[in-house]
């Protein structure tokens, strides 16, 4: 960061003369200082202003905390326990060059291997879990028996336990499941998800180790304030309603919850698994980044747009699941054409606390392209 100030706010008409302008002559120090992190094409940070100033120390404030999630950025460590969802090319990417770019490291183990530490957790660690957060969310049986709804939900408690465990041991931030491969495990992880994520573990789905690491890595930047994994699911395309429906399967975090958060225990019609439990509950409205992260095979870009985020007109009873409505601010037609254009997967870190300045500046770190859609 090179921050062009000066000791005084003001210059002292009355008593000034040359011995105070050649120990106060930052002006002309900070020109030579820029030209030669410009000639050497560092990509530092510019901020000019008086350092008491309020609004300088705010922007040194959020420059501060892209450079925490870029130093970070080397110590992430994603665990994939399972490849990427068959056939899809969005999700898809060279983890070696993510390594050298990001510092990011992504190890595969067998779903076995995470199964051995789900089936070794502690019963009354489950037990007291299952009390505890009972305190923190509402417990919804539904049209479950008592006894289906606690089995479920302890199930899901004992998955977030075996991959805390796991994750924590072996040095991992972040992971990414799929469906496709849940052998030796009752339900596909919902629940157990959405309590590490609001820990500030980085995931997505679908084995899609990128979205994994950039969560995580946003995460990081925002100090897990409402920054979440996140996936474009289906449009309101009438006039004066246009809007993205956002969610995934199970997995999105609380951080982002407007409400309460549900527990409830429901079919999944994909994956053959018994009925998993996750939080159910409504996001936020307010200004927010839609972030994603696209290997074109000889670069990376990151890409993002300004959205609007609202929640849904009405109540979506037969979709039980976390759900948030957006808009581009550029227009939602505007806006998609713009995202397709340039590849803009359906994997996306949702962020209320990061803005586009930001992730210019953390792209500028990292040497990487960014696209900003306005």
């Amino acid at each position: 960061l090179h921050l062009a100030t000066q000791m005084l706010n003001t210059i002292p008409y009355d008593t000034i003369d040359f011995d105070y302008m050649n120990l106060n002559q930052s002006a002309h120090g900070d020109r030579e200082y820029a030209f030669i992190n410009a000639r050497l094409r560092l990509n530092n940070k510019i901020i000019f202003g008086h350092w008491a100033d309020e609004t300088v120390q705010a922007q040194i404030g959020k420059w501060m905390s892209v450079a925490a999630a870029y130093n970070e950025s080397y110590k992430i460590k994603i665990v994939t326990f399972a490849d990427k969802m068959r056939n899809v090319a969005v999700t898809d990417g060279d983890k070696i060059e993510a390594q050298i770019k990001f510092g990011w490291t992504v190890d595969y183990w067998g779903v076995g291997d995470l199964v051995a530490y789900v089936n070794a957790v502690d019963d009354a660690a489950v037990d007291q879990l299952y009390v505890d957060l009972q305190d923190k969310y509402d417990y919804v049986v539904g049209q479950n028996t008592p006894e289906k709804f606690e089995h479920n939900v302890k199930y899901q408690l004992r998955e977030y336990l075996g991959l805390k465990q796991f994750m924590d041991e072996k040095g991992y931030s972040g992971f990414t499941t799929n469906f496709e491969d849940l052998v030796g495990l009752e339900q596909l992880p919902g629940l157990a998800v959405q309590l590490l994520m609001a820990e500030g573990y980085g995931f997505a789905g679908e084995g899609d180790w990128k979205t994994a690491a950039l969560t995580r890595l946003l995460k990081i930047m925002a100090n897990n304030e409402a920054t979440v994994f996140m996936e474009d699911y289906t449009l309101d395309l009438r006039p004066g309603h246009e809007a993205i429906l956002g969610s995934h399967m199970l997995e999105v975090d609380p951080t982002i919850a407007s409400d309460k958060p549900r527990v409830e225990v429901h079919p999944l019609g994909i994956g053959g698994k018994d009925d998993p439990a996750r939080l159910v509950f409504t996001g936020r409205t307010g200004d927010a980044l839609d972030v994603t992260l696209a290997d074109y095979g000889d670069e990376f870009k990151l890409i993002s747009y300004d959205v609007v985020g609202n929640k849904p007109e009405s109540e979506t009873p037969f979709l039980p699941v976390a759900k948030q409505l957006w808009t581009p601010k550029s227009g939602l037609k505007q806006g998609v054409e713009a995202w397709l254009s340039v590849g803009g997967g359906h994997h996306t870190t949702l962020t209320f606390a990061i803005d586009s300045e930001q992730l210019a500046d953390l792209a500028a770190l990292f040497g990487v392209t960014y696209v900003d859609i306005k």
